[in-house]
C-alpha cells in the first residue's frame, strides 16, 4: 500500500511497518509562488491501489493466466536432490562452487528466480551472483556471474504428474545432476525414470512469492502483456468511482505510480506503455467531479524497500545504489510535476513511497528528496511534495528538516495488523489502542503552528480479531476516522478497491460498514 502490504500473512511474507511521510511546499519570497497555505478543511481521500502498479493480493485474477505463474520473477526456490538426499548450496552464499550437501536449507540453499520466458529462468544466489557453467566449457556448475547472460539461463523442465518434481537443464542441453555431494555438474542426459536414484531429479520447494507490476508484465511477456494490462486499467477504476467517492463524503484520491509512466507509450521492458493514459483520465474525472490528486511514486528503479508494489523483480533493495538510480527517479518527478503542475486538481506530489532503511541511507535519501523537491518547484509553488521518511527508522527522522519548510505535511501509515502485539487484541482493546495509543502517536508529530501538518496517508477497518460483527466494524472504522480526523492535512483509507472486502472502501461503504456523511 502506499507502502505495503498485503492483509494476511497467507497473501504475502511482507511486514508492514508505520511509515512516516513528509508533504511540503516552499516559502518563496515573491507573493505570486507562496507556499499554498494550510487547507480549509481537512481531506478524506482512498488510495487507489491496485491500479496503476499492480498488487497480487489486491486482485489476484490478474495473474490467473499467466503460464508456470507460480514461477515468476523473485519467487524463492530450494532444490533437494533425491538421489543424495541433500539441498543444492551455493558455497560461501556465491562466488564459488555449487554443491549438494545440506541437510537443511536457508540462505545458501534458496535462489531467486528471474524469469526469462515460462520455461527459462536465471538463477540469483544469497551474495546476488548468478549460478551459471565454469568457464571454458566445462560441467562444473558455479555461481560467481554478476550480469545474468546466456550461460546462466537454464530450463525449468516439470514432470507432468508431479510439478515440483523437476530437471534443470543447461544451456549445453544437459541435466544438472548431484552424483556426489561435493559438487554438481551438467552431463546428465535427462533421459531416467524420474525416480528417487536419479541424479539429476531434485523437488523443488517455493516460497516468497511476488506478485507486483514487474512479476504480472514479464509473466505474461511482451505479446500478452500489453492487452492484459490495458483492459487492467480501462476497467479496474472507472469514471463512476470517482462520482461514487464524490457522492459519499470523499474528496480526495491518492494514486500510486510507477517510476516507468515518465517513459509514456515505451517505458524499459517489461513494463509497458498505457498507464499515463490512465492517470490523465483520473485527472480528467477528479476535475469533472471535484476530487483532489495525490500523486504517489510508490515504485523507484531497482526498488527502494523490496516489495512487489514497489515494482522491483526479486525482492532487493537496489535503488540509491548509483546515481544512474536517482537520476531516473528524479526525472520520472519532473515529468510528473511538468504534466500535472496547472491542473487544478493536483494537490501533491509524493516523491518516493517507503523506502526502507535496511536498504538506503539517509544521506542518499535526503540527496534523492532535495533533488526531487526542486524539480517539483521548477513547475509548481503550491502542489504538496510528500517525502516518506525509512521504514523501520526512527519516526521521527525527518521532523525538524519538515518543521523548518513552509507548508510541510507530515504523513503516517496506521494499521492494527502486521505486529504480534495485536494477534490477542479483543475487539474493544483494539478499539481502546486507536483511541489511546493512536491518538497518541498523531498527537506527538502535530504542532501548534501547523509546520508540520499531519495526514494519516493509509488505514483501514481491518484487524486480527476473527469472526467479528458489522457493529464491530463500524465501531472500529468510526474509531479510526474520529481519531484520524485530528489529523491537520487529512486521512486516506487504503484501498478502494480490493477483492478482501474490509479493505475495499468501497464495499464497506455499499454495504453499510462505513459511513462518511
Amino acid at each position: 500500500m502506499g507502502r505495503i502490504i498485503t492483509p494476511m500473512a497467507a497473501f504475502s511474507t511482507k511486514v508492514c511497518i508505520p511509515a512516516l511521510c513528509i508533504l511540503f511546499s516552499s516559502l518563496l519570497p515573491s507573493p505570486s509562488t507562496a507556499a499554498r497555505a494550510s487547507p480549509s478543511s481537512t481531506i478524506k481521500a482512498v488510495n487507489l491501489g491496485g491500479w496503476l502498479v499492480a498488487e497480487g493480493w489486491i486482485e489476484p485474477s490478474l495473474f490467473a493466466g499467466i503460464p508456470n505463474n507460480d514461477l515468476l520473477d523473485g519467487t524463492q526456490v530450494q532444490f533437494k536432490s533425491v538421489a543424495v538426499g541433500k539441498y543444492l548450496c551455493a558455497e560461501n552464499g556465491g562466488g564459488s562452487i555449487l554443491v549438494a550437501n545440506r541437510s537443511s536449507a536457508s540462505g545458501w540453499e534458496t535462489f531467486k528466480l528471474w524469469r526469462v520466458d515460462q520455461t527459462h529462468f536465471q538463477f540469483r544466489v544469497f551474495g546476488k551472483q548468478f549460478v551459471g557453467m565454469e568457464a571454458g566449457g566445462g560441467t562444473e556448475v558455479v555461481a560467481v556471474a554478476v550480469a545474468p547472460g546466456r550461460s546462466e539461463t537454464f530450463e525449468i523442465v516439470r514432470r507432468a504428474s508431479n510439478p515440483d518434481r523437476v530437471r534443470i537443464r543447461a544451456p549445453s542441453g544437459l541435466f544438472l545432476q548431484a552424483k556426489m555431494e561435493t559438487s554438481v555438474t551438467a552431463d546428465a542426459r535427462g533421459d531416467g525414470s524420474w525416480g528417487d536414484d536419479d541424479p539429476s531429479v531434485f523437488v523443488m520447494t517455493k516460497f516468497g512469492r511476488m506478485q507486483g507490476e514487474y512479476q504480472v508484465t514479464n509473466g505474461y511477456g511482451p505479446d500478452r502483456a500489453p492487452a492484459v494490462m490495458r483492459e487492467h486499467w480501462k476497467t479496474f477504476i472507472v469514471e463512476e468511482d470517482f462520482q461514487f467517492m464524490k457522492d459519499n463524503g470523499l474528496d480526495a484520491v491518492r494514486i500510486p505510480v510507477g517510476w516507468w509512466i515518465a517513459r509514456g507509450a515505451n517505458p524499459p521492458a517489461p513494463y509497458v506503455g498505457g498507464s499515463l493514459e490512465a492517470l490523465d483520465n483520473a485527472f480528467s474525472w477528479a476535475g469533472k467531479y471535484g476530487l483532489k490528486v495525490i500523486i504517489d511514486l510508490h515504485a523507484a528503479p531497482g526498488s527502494q524497500n523490496g516489495y512487489e508494489h514497489s515494482g522491483g523483480r526479486d525482492g532487493s533493495i537496489e535503488w540509491g545504489t548509483s546515481d544512474e538510480s536517482i537520476r531516473q527517479t528524479v526525472a520520472a518527478i519532473e515529468f510528473l510535476a511538468q504534466r500535472y503542475a496547472g491542473n487544478p486538481s493536483l494537490v501533491a506530489v509524493e516523491l518516493l513511497n517507503e523506502p526502507l532503511a535496511e536498504g538506503v541511507s539517509f544521506d542518499t535519501l535526503k540527496g534523492y528528496y532535495q533533488a526531487g523537491y526542486d524539480a517539483v518547484r521548477r513547475h509548481s509553488s503550491s502542489a504538496y511534495v510528500v517525502m516518506s521518511a525509512r521504514l523501520s527508522a526512527d519516526a521521527g527522522e525527518l521532523l525538524a528538516f519538515a518543521g523548518a519548510l513552509q507548508g510541510t505535511v507530515l504523513d503516517v501509515h496506521y494499521y492494527n495488523l502486521f505486529s504480534g502485539m495485536f494477534d490477542g487484541m479483543t475487539v474493544q482493546q483494539n478499539i481502546d489502542y486507536v483511541h489511546n495509543k493512536r491518538a497518541q502517536q498523531l498527537g506527538a508529530i502535530t504542532r501548534s503552528n501547523g509546520q508540520p501538518l499531519t495526514f494519516v496517508g493509509e488505514w483501514v477497518a481491518e484487524w486480527q480479531v476473527q469472526g467479528a460483527t458489522k457493529e464491530e466494524y463500524q465501531r472500529f472504522g468510526k474509531a479510526q476516522m474520529e481519531v484520524f480526523g485530528r489529523a491537520t492535512f487529512g486521512w486516506a483509507y487504503w484501498t478502494f478497491r480490493n477483492v478482501h472486502n474490509h479493505w475495499s472502501l468501497h464495499w464497506m461503504i455499499t454495504n453499510g460498514y462505513i459511513s462518511l456523511r
